[in-house]
């Protein structure tokens, strides 16, 4: 996600739900990437567009660490609200 940023300079996440499982050790995040891409370096010149993409995601962690992440959004989408498909 950190090479986003730079085709949605403005990127930012809206985090809508979290929540904690302390006995499996996990975490899951709903949330929403709004971003507009103004920037370079997208499969086609800055269009402009600025979807809200919801997302989830769910982590595991060891410790302090996480050791597997699953982030489930519709790619395909994004891609059409931004202008690229």
């Amino acid at each position: 996600m950190k090479g986003i940023l730079t085709v949605l300079p403005d990127g930012h996440y809206e985090v809508k739900s979290f929540a904690t499982d302390l006995t499996r050790n996990n975490v899951a995040v709903y949330g929403v990437f709004i971003g507009t891409h103004t920037g370079p370096g997208g499969p086609v010149p800055p269009t402009g567009l600025a979807p809200a993409l919801t997302m989830s995601m769910s982590c595991s962690l060891e410790g302090d660490k996480i050791v597997h992440m699953t982030k489930i959004w519709h790619a395909g989408l994004a891609m059409k609200e931004l202008g690229w498909a």
